[in-house]
């Protein structure tokens, strides 16, 4: 049976689990928190509160509210609208709100006038424990962020912590909060940790593979007019030397004409999880007539929303490592430390399988004994050559809250390629070199081996039209923007761990063996 407690400032489960730390700075003391617990048969709990295996693991439901009040009952107001009602979607569910993506995009939402529940098993977390990483920003525990949220707007965001890949788990949480949407980041998001070992690649697709399974069973069991909206990414398509579609290409061969699914080519064990991810939601909703949006989103930057500039303790995570950074973001870090910025190209010596070759190690050994200091190996990190398409994170919560608001018909799976523009990573590097030099930095580039296996150099022209139309206004990169974002790098440049940056992460070298990070 579940328990009620209330606490004003930690949660203590059991001697195994972390206890949290005292009430934010600039939050009412007012606040106490409220949480519901139920027990887990799922294995992968241990991943919740830290990397011990516990005997008993929780789920978690979390709301700020006035220690004066009583726990709140569900009222009319959190219930399924009536068919006299409007079918605007009230209720939506964020499968890993705790991430960069979604911690946005759940603010937003609440902010928005949208009843949000958080789901997530915190395990981004525990991966930047388990790899010696660090977010460029500090970040706040999700219970503090939530009180925080609730002290600044009045609003209360619900959080589930649970594994989505335990079906009990979230059967319960469907079942208690019956949204009319799930937006879905649910999964593990970056091509270079599928890539380390044979474990994370497993990890890596049974995570994200029978996460899906389990929400799209979820939603036809419990609320079949949910509409699912799911992250989707670019990388899906691969390069192809044809323009790319929105999902979908109409073809003609040996005279006979139809409209198929767009042609897929991933490139990581991750990507190749986020097609299997795609076929299964096409299949379910033609044969169970299940409604669903794939946001198949570029290469997101920037770190600032209008929500979470409202309270320190809301910002969100800034990852500049060689396995969760994105380009952009990396770039404006190493111009904070004074580094060069470094892509993929000719510039380096390749030989066979070597990721580090001699170039690169001689380039080592010049920062050693530079005068640079001790961010001496911030410079190597790895990026693309090759184009893609970039968005504001900004964005990115827009583009969720259009699709939630224009959901796709029963039995309707939509597709629709989420960027705003189009760069090389070469094109990123000279924006951010003349917007250095304006701050005062002295920003170069140099070229590096690319350790990925993939064409350097290649046609790339794919469509974006269909969030534009529904009324998508982007932010797109600007001069004002970029100096934004590298003063935000300078603002916490002594956070940046030179160790983080330097990436080891070969496709070709990919192994059995388990890697481990030096102490």
């Amino acid at each position: 049976m579940a328990h009620l407690l209330s606490t004003s400032c930690s949660l203590k489960l059991s001697t195994s689990c972390r206890s949290y730390p005292q009430a934010l700075n600039g939050c009412p003391k007012t606040c106490s928190t409220f949480f519901t617990l139920q027990t887990s048969k799922s294995s992968f709990r241990r991943l919740v509160f830290r990397g011990e295996i516990p005997k008993r693991s929780f789920i978690v439901q979390a709301a700020a509210v006035p220690v004066t009040q009583e726990a709140p009952t569900q009222s009319s107001s959190n219930s399924h609208q009536t068919s006299g009602e409007p079918s605007k979607p009230r209720r939506v569910m964020v499968i890993g709100g705790d991430g960069y993506c979604g911690w946005a995009t759940a603010l937003h939402l609440s902010n928005k006038g949208y009843e949000v529940a958080i789901v997530d098993s915190l395990i981004r977390r525990l991966f930047d424990h388990q790899l010696g990483l660090d977010s460029l920003t500090p970040i706040s525990s999700i219970h503090n962020r939530l009180r925080c949220w609730k002290s600044l707007t009045g609003k209360t965001i619900e959080l589930h912590i649970g594994d989505i890949c335990d079906f009990e788990f979230l059967s319960e949480t469907f079942k208690s909060f019956e949204p009319d949407a799930v937006v879905h980041f649910g999964e593990q998001r970056s091509a270079p940790y599928s890539m380390i070992d044979r474990s994370r690649a497993v990890f890596t697709q049974h995570n994200n593979v029978i996460g899906t399974l389990n929400v799209l069973f979820a939603i036809k069991e419990f609320v079949e007019q949910c509409h699912l909206v799911k992250l989707g990414t670019m990388g899906e398509y691969g390069t192809p030397n044809i323009d790319i579609e929105e999902g979908y290409i109409t073809i003609t061969h040996n005279g006979r004409t139809d409209t198929l699914p767009y042609p897929k080519q991933a490139s990581s064990f991750y990507h190749l999880s986020k097609v299997h991810d795609s076929n299964n939601i096409a299949f379910t909703c033609k044969a169970w007539g299940i409604r669903a949006t794939d946001l198949n989103q570029g290469v997101v930057y920037g770190v600032r929303t209008d929500e979470t500039e409202m309270h320190e303790e809301l910002c969100n995570r800034f990852d500049y490592d060689g396995v969760f950074g994105t380009a952009l973001n990396r770039f404006c870090v190493q111009a904070a430390v004074g580094h060069p910025l470094t892509v993929y190209g000719k510039g380096g010596q390749v030989r066979g399988n070597d990721l580090v070759p001699e170039s690169i190690l001689n380039y080592v050994e010049f920062l050693e004994h530079s005068e640079i200091g001790r961010f001496s190996l911030t410079s190597l990190c790895f990026t693309f050559t090759v184009d893609q398409g970039y968005l504001d994170i900004r964005d990115t919560v827009q583009c969720v809250e259009l699709a939630i608001a224009n959901p796709a018909r029963p039995g309707e799976f939509r597709v629709f390629n989420q960027f705003t523009e189009q760069f090389s990573v070469n094109e990123l590097a000279s924006l951010v070199t003349k917007a250095g030099e304006k701050l005062g930095l002295d920003v170069k580039t140099i070229s590096v081996p690319n350790p990925r296996v993939e064409a350097e150099e290649h046609y790339y022209n794919a469509k974006h039209t269909k969030l534009i139309e529904l009324g998508l206004k982007p932010h797109l990169l600007s001069d004002s923007l970029l100096d934004s974002l590298l003063n935000f790098a300078i603002k916490f440049k002594d956070r940046v761990d030179a160790k983080q940056i330097m990436p080891d992460v070969s496709w070709r070298k990919i192994g059995v063996k388990p890697k481990t990070v030096a102490a």
